[in-house]
């Protein structure tokens, strides 16, 4: 696959990239290079390759799934005017 200067415009106008005609014709020759790496890479065999998210094994640190008030509630009122068992009293409006 190969960029030519046509798709280099197109893709700088939906990025919102303003390029002038130097520009890319220069970013053609990078891409075209940069594509022509990845084709490399295609041709590499990777049967029997598991994914791997570190290049050391490790284990991924998890913290236990659980439920909580998050212990602030007292934090949380401290500034009302008026709370009662952890919640906020507010004045009772009748029309």
């Amino acid at each position: 696959m190969s960029v030519d200067l046509a798709t280099v415009k197109r893709v700088a106008k939906l990025a919102r990239i303003a390029v002038t005609e130097e520009e890319a014709a220069k970013m053609e020759g990078e891409l075209n290079t940069i594509l022509g790496f990845v084709e490399q890479l295609n041709e590499v065999d990777v049967s029997g390759v598991e994914p791997m998210t570190s290049v050391t094994p490790m284990e991924m640190k998890k913290r236990i799934d659980v439920v909580t008030d998050g212990d602030k509630a007292d934090d949380i009122v401290a500034n009302a005017p008026a709370s009662e068992d952890n919640f906020f009293l507010v004045p009772k409006v009748v029309e």
